[in-house]
């Protein structure tokens, strides 16, 4: 056998295999000859048929199978100990003059090598990491949902203001009737506000659809609609009042403190909103780190330069997945990848030039990690070593669920390398001003 690889430029090569009967001639004598023993053709013994009839019914379909695994072995080899970075799989080359009735053969195979290129991870201002801050406003909003959470509904006889109004909404038409639960503040207009103000239970009210809510997704919600059906309605209604509730926000005390954190854990307001201001900065942590990740692959993939085999990829793509694609099909897939298979390679140099790892171990701890806390929220704050173990090698045994994780743990660690490497902007926002920035909201 003989292996040759010529490059054809710097991203593409063809890889040559020659193999002769001597490399393939032994291993289909030995199939052979097994069925030969097994062999059941009437008027021979079980292991007397001659091997000459073996040959003719089944030497050209074993031959056949013992050179594409002598084949696909020896390339596999060849493309580890070569130490060849190829992208996709080898694609075999078409040959017209090729016959499986020859004893000796050559296969042809087209490779998509990876391309050599340095990353610059000095971008500047143009990747912003914000440090979000919880500030007394967002700290007092959450007191005042908190005390919401855990305060009492109170039936009123009449809309006051701050009531919480529950009814049913009927179109003349006989369009809608939906049952809808609502805030006197979500009215809109002081003219539909006089409506309901002062009003009792089962009182009839002549309402229009037409400018009733501030806001269209409380229209949706009242008229048992999607948003684009309720931006649409153009009709009059009429709204049965059913109950009308104001809420009694739970008292500031110690009570509400041991609800919230456990007993004795939290003793005065000022504590109470240093663990909010602390439990929501963390959460916040998270909001930042995807937002920096994504912006700085953003920013790598915009300003690595690097060619692409991309007539080939796409060749690989037409014929990778279960179906095969036309040739549009494939350039249109290979559009949409793109952006992602040059992060993927961006990625790849960083861990191999930084030696980031991902071992079993690490991946299994880091599973034991969230199966603790899952655990925990369903009340099993103190699950056994041997129970976590368990039901993490039941987890990572699924290949599906282990790809899903081991990307995740991926990505946490070039996270990390990056913060700690990359050179980018920072910035101290509060969480308000972080959306407007961010989401432009």
């Amino acid at each position: 056998m003989n292996i040759t690889k010529e490059n054809v430029d710097a991203l593409n090569a063809v890889v040559k295999v020659d193999i002769t009967a001597a490399d393939y001639q032994d291993k289909v004598t030995k199939v052979l000859q097994d069925y030969r023993k097994q062999a059941n053709i009437p008027g021979f013994r079980p292991g007397q048929v001659p091997m000459g009839l073996v040959k003719k019914q089944y030497g050209k379909s074993v031959m056949i199978d013992e050179v594409n695994k002598l084949l696909q072995e020896a390339l596999n080899k060849f493309i580890t100990e070569e130490k060849l970075d190829i992208l996709g799989n080898p694609l075999p080359k078409e040959n017209e003059n090729f016959s499986w009735d020859a004893e000796d053969f050559s296969f042809e195979f087209e490779l998509g090598l990876s391309p050599e290129f340095d990353v610059n991870l000095d971008a500047g201002d143009k990747v912003t990491y914000y440090n979000i801050s919880a500030d007394e406003e967002l700290i007092n909003k959450e007191i005042e949902n908190i005390r919401g959470r855990f305060g009492k509904m109170i039936s009123q006889e009449e809309v006051i203001e701050g009531a919480t109004i529950v009814g049913t909404f009927v179109s003349e038409d006989g369009e809608i009737e939906n049952k809808a639960t609502f805030v006197l503040e979500d009215i809109k207009g002081k003219m539909n506000n006089k409506k309901f103000m002062g009003k009792k239970v089962g009182a009839e009210l002549k309402l229009k659809t037409k400018n009733l809510f501030e806001k269209v997704e409380v229209l949706a919600a009242a008229m048992g609609k999607d948003e684009e059906e309720a931006k649409a309605l153009e009709v009059n209604l009429t709204f049965t009042i059913e109950e009308i509730n104001t809420q009694e926000l739970a008292e500031v005390n110690q009570e509400l403190f041991d609800k919230l954190f456990g007993e004795g854990n939290v003793t005065s307001e000022d504590e109470l909103k240093a663990k909010i201001k602390e439990d929501a900065e963390k959460q916040f942590v998270g909001q930042a780190d995807q937002t920096f990740l994504n912006k700085l692959t953003e920013y790598l993939v915009e300003n690595t330069s690097f060619e692409l085999p991309a007539e080939f990829l796409k060749k690989w793509l037409a014929v990778a997945g279960e179906k095969q694609l036309t040739a549009e099909e494939a350039e249109e897939q290979y559009a949409n990848s793109e952006k992602g298979l040059r992060y993927q390679l961006i990625e790849g140099k960083i861990m191999r030039d930084n030696n980031i790892q991902l071992s079993y171990e690490d991946l299994k701890e880091h599973t034991k990690g969230f199966i603790i806390q899952q655990l925990a929220q369903f009340g099993n704050t103190n699950p056994e070593d041997s129970e976590v173990d368990e039901i993490a090698n039941k987890v990572l045994s699924n290949q599906e669920e282990a790809k899903r994780i081991s990307e995740q743990l991926v990505a946490q660690k070039v996270l990390e390398f990056f913060k700690e490497n990359a050179k980018y902007a920072t910035k101290e926002v509060n969480f308000e001003d972080f959306i407007k920035e961010v989401y432009n909201k």
